[in-house]
């Protein structure tokens, strides 16, 4: 019989687990006993330790660390099934090195991110925000210029399954589209593939969604952002870490690009850092890009099945190190 911990605080249960993953954890055969986070914060390594006792798996909350504190702490763990697809808080040669098996959601946000770009694209084109701001405040709003999507160019900077997606959309909008990704060609003629500087030099909208990496720490700071037209605007729906803060705000102040859209920052849990998120010229999400209930059920449902397959000896897919999960393979006969 098996105990599943799942570490989410909660306030953050129902909106990035749900209650139908939860009723199918709870009726799965596999599983005999669902521990749940009685607090409403963040568990420590060591809080998370005492609490998963005994359990054999440990559904990860994007909070939630797993480092060489937690997996020595638990011997009894086989898995920490990571309920997201960033697997960055989890310390994979720790989990490896005590056989713990590790595993990764698939992306089921693609559509949700790509749908929250077009609608800070059109905000951003046509002053929405800043109106509604000035209404809401009872000042006397001036009627500003807008720009239509139509037309305009898309500069899109890395080519994974958002971007393809996010592609499509604006191609039907009528957008022209640019492309720079320098480890995947696109194979599509209706997309215009170049290096980063002319894609900034040509781009009204500059949108971010390349993986965060080494090489790509502080890819956009004070060179690209003086690459772009003073009229163009730039959305990130990636991570914060692609971006130099000091240098974004000081593009904005000197009126070196029109405008910023951003879902994601520096701040704890990938928020827009508050110092960026209150510049007058900012549209700021609290990384609700994937926050909608299709895009969350399908990770979470992801998630149990993932467990399900664990606890049958099978590696499912998403799983990231089962050649070295020897905790799993031992309790349930599991296979790489």
């Amino acid at each position: 019989m098996t105990t599943v911990f799942v570490s989410h605080p909660q306030s953050k249960l129902a909106h990035y687990f749900g209650d139908r993953a939860i009723a199918a954890l709870r009726a799965s055969a596999q599983v005999s006993d669902v521990r749940f986070n009685p607090t409403d914060t963040d568990l420590s390594s060591r809080e998370l330790a005492e609490l998963a006792q005994g359990c054999d798996a440990i559904v990860s909350y994007r909070q939630t660390v797993g480092d060489e504190a937690l997996f020595s702490a638990l011997p009894q763990l086989k898995a920490f099934v990571r309920c997201a697809i960033d697997i960055r808080n989890i310390d994979l040669a720790s989990a490896s090195r005590h056989g713990v098996l590790v595993t990764q959601a698939s992306a089921g946000f693609i559509a949700s991110v790509a749908e929250w770009i077009v609608g800070v694209m059109i905000d951003l084109g046509r002053h929405v925000s800043a109106s509604a701001e000035g209404y809401h405040a009872g000042r006397h709003v001036v009627p500003v210029m807008g720009r239509e999507l139509r037309g305009s160019t898309l500069g899109v900077i890395g080519y994974g399954q958002i971007s393809r997606y996010l592609c499509d959309i604006a191609l039907a909008l009528g957008m022209r589209v640019v492309v720079h990704d320098p480890f995947t060609r696109t194979g599509r003629a209706e997309l215009a593939e170049t290096g980063l500087d002319a894609l900034l030099a040509q781009s009204d909208f500059v949108v971010c969604l390349a993986a965060a990496t080494e090489a790509t720490e502080n890819l956009m700071n004070a060179r690209t952002f003086a690459a772009m037209q003073p009229h163009a605007f730039f959305v990130n729906a990636s991570r914060g870490n692609l971006v130099d803060e000091d240098a974004l705000l000081a593009a904005l102040d000197a009126g070196t690009i029109a405008g910023c859209a951003l879902d994601v920052g520096r701040a704890p849990d990938q928020m827009p850092s508050p110092r960026v998120a209150a510049h007058a010229r900012v549209i700021a999400t609290p990384h609700i890009g994937g926050l909608t209930p299709p895009a969350v059920e399908h990770q979470a449902m992801e998630t149990v099945s993932q467990l399900a397959e664990i606890f049958k000896g099978r590696a499912p897919k998403g799983a990231v190190n089962a050649a070295e999960a020897y905790r799993w393979r031992q309790a349930f006969g599991g296979t790489a």
